[in-house]
This record gives C-alpha cells, structure tokens and sequence, in this order.
C-alpha cells in the first residue's frame, strides 16, 4: 500500500469519529436553544395533547432518546438492524416544513449552495492570485500598495456588509444584476463577488509572500543565469512552488464558502441551504440543524483530505515525508 493510499484510508477511517463528535456538540448546543420547534410563525401552538404526542413521536420530550435514536437513523445503523425503512442514513422529517424531509430539502438546496460558493472560490482565485503576482513581483512599489490596501479592506469588511453596498451599487444604482431571488447566471454573480472578496484577500497576502520568498531562491538566479525569460521563470517555477501555501488554504476556504454563505444568501434572497439553516436556527427545528451541520462537517473533511492529496501529489517533499 502507497503513502497515499495509507493517507486516504486514515483520513476516511477518522471521518466517523469527527462526525460523531460534531454531532455531540451540536445536539449539546441544540438542546439549550430556547424556543419550541412545534411553536408556528404566527405565535401559534397545538393543544397541549397534541403538542405531547408530538413531541414523543419525535423524542422531543427525552434528549437522550433523541440523541440514540437519531444517532442510529442518521449512521445508517437502525437500517442495518431492520429497524428503519427507506434511506440508509435518515436525517428524519423537517419539523417547520411540513411533508419535508430534512434530506429532501438538503438535495434540493445544497446545489444552489455550492454553486454560489464553488463561483465565489473561483473568482477568489482569480483575484487573489492576480493580485498577489502583481504585489510580489514588485514589492514596495505603487501596485503592491494598491493590492496590499485592496486586501486589508477584504479581510476586514464583513461578508455582509459587502452583500449590502453590492446590491445597492450594481442592483439599485446601476440595475446590471437583480438584488435577489435565483433562477439565471446574473443571480449568482452578486452574491459570489460579496462571497469572494474575503476569500481573495487570504489568497493574496498568501500569493505575495510565496511569489517574494521564491524569487529570492536560489533555483530561480540559477535559472535566470541559464537566460531563460523573466515571463518562463514567473510561470513555470515561481507560481506554482509559490501556490502551495494557497493550496493549503483552498480546502477550508472553500468549505467556508458553503458555509459562510448563510448570511450572503439572506441578504440575496437566494433559497439555498444557508437560508433554510438560518431559519431552522431561528426556530429550532432540530432535525434540520442536525442534517445541515453533519452535511458542512462531512464536506469540510472531504474537502481538506481532497486538498492533502493534492498538495502531496504536487509536492514531492510530501510524498517523501509520508514514505519515511
């Protein structure tokens, strides 16, 4: 078996334990919300008969039966047993969306989800990595200042506030793109740049310090003295040693793409998974928030084994590292 094989089965084998213990905390944090998942929008409430088989239908009353039997619906193991028709892993019926699984809706809205953050991760890169070129081949001077302001505005201004002056420049003043709701490419745009801008200001500052620190190396003077062109030596050996540090970012940063979209996609109006957690939070739909943050914890690590096989495919130093 390969280092990277031994890689992958480790990282996969550990993918239960990290669920397990997010599922833990999560139904922990759940728990203590204060609200009733049973309570309508309105202020309305079922008699309290109806309220109490309700809530034993569905374990409400007994945190710890809860806690057992969703574990065993969610993992697959209650199937196993014969205890549980239908899907494999049951994230249960959605307690505020009536005739709703909390599956259903998760594959119905975790595409529009990942199309606004797999967007904003590519515009990030764009951005990012074109800003930091240009900042780290000329360190000191006007463009690098231009490209190190630009970051420091990124990583400081919230992703909100971002989603607030876009709608009010390009949806209200200039009427390019539509403040909100979904259906074509103009609906994604907004809501990506607003997503994206954090993101590209990571990559940037990453960028600049790995493109400054490899033409300090001493394979590029070696390189520049055998009178290959300044253009060759920036492309085919300071970018892509110098893109290693980004590619260590890219795995989190686009999980935090998914999930830092929640806020994006309220400002937008765009009915993804963000906004159907929001309100699950809000009124403590418990099965929701369970599905919804074990489906993020599950695509974070695939994300960040996805990167660690990448980065050691690319970087030999990493597959040596593992062998030894």
């Amino acid at each position: 078996m390969t280092p990277m094989q031994k890689l992958v089965l480790w990282r996969l084998a550990q993918l239960p334990l990290i669920l397990l213990a997010v599922y833990t905390l999560t139904f922990v944090l759940v728990w203590v919300i204060p609200g009733n998942p049973l309570e309508q929008s309105e202020g309305r409430r079922p008699a309290p008969a109806v309220e109490a088989a309700m809530q034993a239908q569905w374990n409400l009353d007994d945190p710890w039966t809860f806690y057992w039997s969703y574990l065993g619906d969610i993992s697959g193991v209650n199937w196993l047993l014969g205890n549980q028709q239908g899907a494999v892993f049951d994230f249960g019926p959605s307690l505020r969306h009536e005739n709703w699984t909390v599956g259903e809706l998760i594959g119905d809205q975790l595409p529009v989800s990942m199309t606004v953050g797999i967007a904003a991760i590519l515009l990030a890169l764009i951005l990012g990595i074109t800003a930091g070129t240009l900042g780290g081949l000329r360190p000191g001077r006007l463009i690098d200042g231009l490209t190190s302001g630009l970051t420091i505005i990124g990583v400081s201004i919230p992703a909100f506030v971002i989603a607030a002056a876009l709608m009010l420049v390009g949806g209200v003043w200039l009427d390019w793109f539509p403040i909100g709701g979904w259906g074509s490419f103009a609906h994604v745009v907004l809501p990506a740049i607003a997503l994206s801008l954090p993101f590209a200001a990571w990559i940037a500052r990453l960028t600049r310090q790995g493109v400054i620190e490899q033409l300090q190396a001493d394979y590029v003077r070696t390189v520049r003295a055998k009178g290959v062109s300044e253009h060759t030596v920036v492309l085919h050996h300071v970018l892509p040693n110098a893109m290693l540090p980004v590619l260590s970012y890219l795995g989190p940063a686009t999980a935090a793409a998914l999930t830092g979209s929640f806020v994006v996609e309220k400002v937008f109006a765009v009915p993804g998974l963000g906004m159907h957690f929001v309100d699950a939070v809000l009124s403590k739909d418990v099965t929701m928030i369970m599905g919804v943050v074990l489906t993020y914890s599950a695509l974070l690590v695939l994300f960040n084994l996805a990167v660690d096989v990448l980065y050691a495919w690319i970087d030999p130093r990493v597959r040596v590292g593992a062998s030894a």
